[in-house]
């Protein structure tokens, strides 16, 4: 009520006396805070706002903006549905588009536009299949050319050529049950005779083998130790081992030469062999080295020993399965098959698989003596 008798007020004191500044001013002042977007003129700027009034007023403008772009989007929709289902009348769908929707009308186009959706998706299904289909038919062409790329890189660049672990030792298996039926496949691998692409594949999962499972690791236990280098020669030369312990003895390590609480003795024995053919000497078949070591020494030895020699170690499990095969009078290469797959359908290729990554992580592992 208050406010409703101030408007009067200032009303009647702008009708009786115009010539007046201060009542002018004041009818500008009301009339801004009442009247609509258009008294937002420039000349009224400098006048007091009513800032919440102002802000609703813009509010409301980007509504009404929104609601006249949604009408007419709905009006370009059904105009279309009305285009595709009727049309001959299209001199009638110009008043129609232009008209503004009621909530009947609206509901009406919404489901005329949906229809149209719904075929415009089934169309869009069928264009998909058939871009499937032509991407099907395409496929063996990039197998094709990605199997090619590969094939390259692995014949120009062996070492760069990608393979998994596991696939490498399932070669090396092969290769080393080859080898126990003809001794002659492995010295063949190594001076270029054997050419095909199964054998230089052998070839280079064997490298792999030496190169990046076995010998940075056997560096890396040499660097980190003292062992003298008589020691790590005999440890070289003798495929088998035994560590027994025994008495504590103070005493010269005969590893490191230091002096230990020695209560180890490592027993050495077995017969020299070709670190690439396998092929073994008979020289001195019988001779047994001891060494008194301490304890570090003597887990370095394990760990050493078990690495070295796990390639010969494993081409003497595959020739002693060879052997007791029993089979006679058949191809080397069907033997070869079917042992293979009796070793992998059995998991003994798995379970040597496990071991060398066994040794592999305590090799990795091993702390640096103190």
């Amino acid at each position: 009520g208050k406010r409703k008798r101030l408007n009067t007020s200032v009303l009647y004191d702008s009708d009786e006396s115009e010539g007046s500044d201060i009542l002018v001013r004041k009818v500008f002042a009301k009339r801004h805070c009442i009247m609509d977007a258009d008294d937002s003129s420039e000349e009224h700027q400098p006048v007091k706002t009513c800032p919440t009034e102002n802000v609703s007023t813009n509010r409301k403008q980007k509504v009404f903006a929104k609601l006249k772009e949604l009408a007419r989007q709905r009006a370009t929709w059904s105009s279309e549905s009305c285009e595709e289902s009727n049309g001959e009348e299209e001199t009638e769908e110009e008043p129609f588009c232009h008209m503004p929707l009621t909530p009947t009308e609206g509901s009406e186009t919404d489901s005329d536009s949906m229809k149209d959706f719904i075929v415009e998706e089934e169309e869009d299904d069928d264009d998909d299949d058939n871009t499937e289909h032509i991407t099907s038919e395409n496929q063996p062409q990039q197998k094709k050319l990605n199997t090619s790329n590969s094939e390259l890189l692995a014949y120009y660049l062996p070492h760069l050529s990608r393979c998994d672990h596991y696939v490498h030792f399932k070669r090396i298996v092969n290769a080393f049950l080859i080898n126990a039926i003809d001794d002659t496949f492995l010295s063949s691998l190594y001076d270029g005779t054997r050419q095909k692409k199964y054998a230089q594949d052998m070839l280079l999962s064997l490298h792999y083998l030496d190169d990046r499972f076995i010998q940075p690791r056997l560096e890396n236990l040499i660097s980190r130790s003292r062992w003298k280098d008589r020691y790590k020669e005999r440890v070289d030369c003798y495929p088998d081992v035994r560590i027994i312990l025994k008495n504590r003895e103070n005493k010269s390590c005969q590893a490191c030469e230091l002096n230990r609480h020695c209560k180890f003795n490592v027993l050495l024995s077995g017969k020299l062999y070709n670190s690439r053919t396998l092929e073994v000497d008979d020289f001195m078949s019988d001779d047994k080295q001891v060494l008194k070591v301490g304890v570090v020494c003597a887990n370095r030895t394990r760990v050493y020993h078990n690495l070295k020699h796990f390639k010969y170690k494993l081409y003497m499990d595959c020739s002693s399965v060879a052997e007791l095969d029993g089979v006679k009078d058949e191809p080397v290469k069907d033997t070869v098959t079917r042992l293979f797959s009796q070793l992998e359908d059995s998991g003994w290729i798995q379970k040597r698989y496990n071991d060398l990554e066994d040794y592999m992580n305590d090799a990795d592992s091993f702390q640096e003596e103190k």
